[in-house]
């Protein structure tokens, strides 16, 4: 018989009146990959909070091998033996401290460790952890000169050396190329054959259908279905998530007659191989595709962020390169960048000055700012979007994420452009503000070509009358959208699909 590790039972949550979670029911059986499913606002963040210790819940109750379960803080939580590594990668790591020490922090904190540390004796045993997780740094590396896929893999590995009951993982191959998930799904097989219970949340389908025993699936803050019968039914897990078939989306495509930007051989890599590319006036295309596919790449290229390694662009028919964004700016090319926290919010400045700031130029006379003309533009743009607040007045950071976001792209929407870039517009919003958000930019599309950089599929077939999947680095398959064959547009994505295969299924 399994074991049930943890059980939730008629869990609540309520934040105001906002009931984030409703009657939750849920067992981890040691030995299991449960795949929790949930599209942004679902309600996964808070379940995870609460059994990680984040949050109390409001009613309900959790057990833990059999005994009631109440954490009173995260590191009661890690002593029960329940381990999360968060979506957020800095939640798991310490920057400033090296490999070694992130990862023996836990035995150097604990009530019974020494008060003198042998640094070599303290490296050996990093050493093995790391090489379980097949790190190959030296690991008197210092964690913040790592790149951004390596702490990924230091904040898993922090949480191995815990030897877990329960591991939660958010989102865990968000940040990591396709050959990092790969030993990350070999750890995880380990783990499930010593019996530790798994949560692992996502909703790639490339994951899923590689690591999932079972899937719960969540929609606005209840359990809306769950799949355990094998072969599990993935189809039906994604309408069970969405509420609507994941290709049933109220979407005329537009395919566009005046081509606004044009691209021709561009090598976004010295050994890439060429893509092409025409943008057409009014359409929106989604370009998606896996870490390390080549999406920032090309959008950083078209935002004069970074040179290409060949080929040519043309906006309007006119030779296009950009030698730094204000290049772009001035040739018509506006772009709102993914982690709005690191790359767009001004966290000093209010609604209006963070609307205004890319174009203060327009609102000064003399030299001086206009300031009611700022105001008039931030009202305008937040009547158009759909932010809610009390005044353009108010301080950024009093805004919920999918409110600031909707202020990050207005930003980009004050002037008219040629070609608007948006680079997951959809990062850390919920449900009602990624439609609000999709809704906007397919509205105001006329005048303008827009291309949408997004890592999931669901959020290509919301916005998109054209999906263009990258791969490596190169165009590896384009679909107007209307009755897509998903199988296909998966199996293109996660590069299950040689060239000529894919060729034939477009």
């Amino acid at each position: 018989m399994r074991k049930t590790v943890c059980r939730l039972k008629g869990i609540n949550k309520s934040f105001g009146t906002n009931n984030v979670l409703r009657r939750i029911d849920l067992d981890l059986i040691a030995g299991e990959i449960i795949v929790l499913m949930g599209a942004n606002g679902a309600g996964k963040s808070t379940l995870v909070k609460l059994i990680c210790g984040y949050h109390r819940l409001d009613s309900g109750s959790m057990e833990l091998n059999g005994k009631d379960y109440r954490p009173m803080d995260p590191a009661a939580a890690i002593a029960s033996g329940i381990v999360t590594v968060h979506q957020s990668i800095d939640d798991g790591v310490v920057p400033d401290l090296d490999i070694a020490t992130n990862l023996m922090l836990d035995h150097l904190t604990r009530p019974d460790a020494s008060l003198w540390t042998r640094d070599r004796q303290l490296r050996q045993q990093a050493a093995r952890v790391a090489q379980s997780m097949g790190i190959t740094t030296d690991v008197r590396t210092r964690v913040a000169d790592l790149g951004v896929a390596d702490r990924q893999m230091i904040a898993i590995a922090r949480a191995m050396a815990r030897s877990p009951d329960v591991l939660i993982l958010d989102e865990p191959t968000s940040s990591l190329s396709a050959t990092e998930a790969d030993r990350l799904f070999t750890l995880l097989d380990s783990l499930r054959a010593k019996g530790v219970a798994i949560l692992y949340i996502s909703h790639r389908m490339s994951d899923i259908r590689r690591v999932a025993d079972r899937i719960v699936c969540m929609r606005d803050g209840a359990i809306s279905g769950v799949f355990d019968q094998q072969p599990l039914d993935y189809d039906s897990a994604v309408t069970s998530m969405l509420g609507h078939a994941m290709t049933d989306v109220d979407i005329s495509p537009v395919t566009g007659i005046k081509p606004v930007l044009n691209i021709r051989g561009l090598k976004l890599g010295k050994h890439s191989a060429p893509i092409n590319l025409v943008a057409h006036d009014g359409e929106v295309i989604a370009m998606t595709g896996l870490l390390g596919s080549g999406k920032s790449a090309l959008a950083e290229i078209l935002f004069g962020l970074r040179p290409a390694h060949g080929g040519n662009m043309f906006i309007d028919g006119e030779p296009y390169a950009p030698a730094n964004a204000s290049d772009a700016v001035n040739s018509g090319v506006h772009m709102s960048p993914k982690d709005r926290s690191l790359n767009a919010v001004i966290p000093t400045f209010n609604i209006t000055d963070n609307i205004c700031l890319p174009f203060l130029r327009s609102f000064c006379q003399l030299g001086l700012l206009r300031g009611y003309r700022q105001r008039q533009t931030a009202d305008r743009m937040i009547s158009q979007m759909g932010v809610v607040c009390q005044s353009a007045k108010d301080g950024i950071n009093t805004l919920s994420g999918g409110n600031q976001q909707k202020v990050m792209i207005g930003r980009w929407l004050v002037e008219p452009c040629r070609l608007l870039l948006l680079d997951e517009p959809f990062q850390g919003v919920d449900i009602g503000a990624r439609r609000d958000i999709g809704r906007h930019i397919r509205a105001s599309a006329n005048g303008r070509a827009t291309i949408v950089f997004v890592a999931e599929i669901d959020e290509a077939l919301e916005i998109a009358d054209r999906i263009v999947v990258l791969h490596e680095s190169q165009i590896v398959g384009e679909h107007i959208n209307n009755d897509i064959n998903l199988n296909t547009l998966i199996a293109q994505v996660s590069g299950a699909m040689n060239s000529a295969s894919m060729s034939a299924a477009s």
